[in-house]
């Protein structure tokens, strides 16, 4: 069963948004994720500023 988070602070920059929720173990990880269909992007940061900067600086294929 994949694991479900609820996610916090979403903020959305450009076509990505940006999410903060737990992981399994209970630490704090900031997600970032285009919404564009078809691009795929997603990546998991350990800090809130890593996340937000790959949303400025992301160059989505799709768009």
């Amino acid at each position: 069963m994949p694991a479900r988070h609820r996610f916090r602070r979403v903020v959305r920059l450009g076509p990505v948004q940006v999410g903060t929720a737990y992981d399994s173990r209970g630490r704090e990880k900031h997600t970032a994720a285009c919404t564009a269909p078809r691009c795929g992007f997603c990546a998991d940061y350990d800090s809130r500023a890593a996340a937000e900067l790959a949303a400025r600086t992301h160059r989505c294929p799709v768009r």
